[in-house]
């Protein structure tokens, strides 16, 4: 992809200024996030035409970590190269990151405010419904692509009977979500174990190719990382957010089961009751929702924990925009590449659906499970906005504490 020429590019200024304002004003996730670049870029001041702007969501999401950054990332790089990307990226992030630290400072101090608490545990209570919801609303798109992929998509007279394709696509999703539910710690080896059978799936039934399996040694790659990560401390939550911003598929809310069971279990950073706090704050603040781990990152080892847990997390999406768009239109037509992503994205669909087991088991209170209710009657059949259920529950934790509820940390 080609970028504009030197007496076209727009001024790092006013990229910052641009991307800083979504950065300030991106409440709701990556569909959020999008449709604010687009208005930016393509409608208010015509940067990119509207087919390089969905050719940059297209090969985006090709890419492991949070596809929206990357975004951002990427419209930068195409105003004005690696210096722009930089800055635009920056600018998205930041601001986030700023308000995420002063609430997380809030909530984990050693002696919180006890509304604060009851805020936290009511919008941490509505959480398990969150990701019900987030799982939900991937399922239709990605059955319709494994479809489409099979070639029965072109077929009138198909029917609805599944083809091999969205079979394997439920053995995929299934297999997330029995690991986000009973067994946190390999669910990056099951999500790319997926996507690399699906390859090998692909690859088998091509005439005279049998090699689909030539790339599974790589798995053995993170055996390093993950046993320099067994000491704990900051080499553990290096572990952790890499593998957030390098090795998750499937959108922002696939982080919660690639991170509860190492926080919560394996290196105690938070309790379970907090870490439903820590992904509450990661969907009410602005920008991106990986910024959760700076959260985690906070819990561990305070700003300095928080600064390192979010340059290992968006560190990934640099390098992949910056180093690789100009590769982005043969990445798109890369069959490989897009067979993996029809093997982990169900995966991941499903480890954020199973995700909400292990969340919902968090819950301490029986009041929170009322909250509970009320927040998957708002998200599930209504399909409303996810901040507005977050900062419902969090109203209804602190009128719960005004009642005499029990609150705990």
């Amino acid at each position: 992809m080609s970028r504009p020429q030197p007496q076209d590019r727009v001024r790092l200024l006013t990229i910052a200024r641009e991307w800083g304002r979504i950065g300030v004003t991106g409440f709701g996730g990556p569909p959020a996030h999008i449709a604010l670049l687009r208005q930016t870029c393509v409608v208010r001041r015509g940067w990119m035409t509207p087919a390089e702007f969905e050719d940059g969501i297209a090969a985006t999401s090709l890419l492991p970590g949070p596809a929206s950054t990357q975004l951002a990332i990427f419209c930068a790089w195409r105003l004005r190269g690696a210096a722009g990307g930089v800055v635009g990226g920056l600018c998205f992030i930041l601001p986030g990151f700023v308000v995420i630290i002063g609430l997380s400072a809030l909530y984990l101090a050693h002696h919180p405010a006890r509304a604060v608490l009851a805020a936290a545990a009511g919008a941490g209570a509505a959480v398990p419904a969150v990701a019900l919801a987030a799982a939900t609303s991937l399922i239709p798109a990605s059955w319709r692509r494994a479809r489409v992929g099979s070639g029965a998509g072109l077929q009138p007279q198909a029917g609805r009977r599944p083809t091999p394709a969205q079979l394997r696509w439920g053995l995929y999703a299934l297999t997330g979500g029995v690991l986000a539910a009973l067994a946190g710690p390999v669910l990056v080896l099951g999500l790319l174990g997926c996507g690399l059978a699906e390859v090998a799936v692909r690859e088998w039934r091509k005439p005279g190719r049998h090699n689909g399996f030539i790339a599974l040694p790589a798995l053995g790659a993170l055996g390093p990382a993950a046993a320099a990560a067994g000491a704990g401390g900051l080499a553990a939550l290096a572990w952790v957010t890499f593998k957030v911003g390098a090795l998750s598929y499937g959108g922002g809310f696939v982080i919660i089961p690639l991170m509860q069971h190492d926080v919560v279990s394996t290196y105690r950073w938070t309790t379970g009751t907090q870490f439903l706090g820590a992904v509450a704050l990661g969907q009410v603040t602005p920008g991106p929702v990986v910024l959760t781990v700076s959260v985690i990152g906070y819990a561990a080892a305070g700003l300095a924990g928080a600064l390192l847990a979010m340059l290992i997390a968006f560190i990934p999406s640099f390098g992949f925009v910056l180093g690789g768009a100009r590769q982005f239109a043969r990445l798109r037509g890369n069959p490989e590449v897009h067979a993996f992503l029809m093997g982990a994205g169900p995966a991941a669909i499903g480890a954020i659906a199973g995700s909400a087991i292990p969340l919902g088991l968090a819950i301490r209170h029986v009041w929170q499970v009322g909250v509970l209710a009320l927040a998957a009657g708002w998200l599930l059949p209504a399909r409303r906005s996810v901040v507005v259920a977050l900062v419902g529950a969090g109203v209804l934790g602190w009128m719960a504490l005004v009642w005499g509820a029990p609150i705990g940390r």
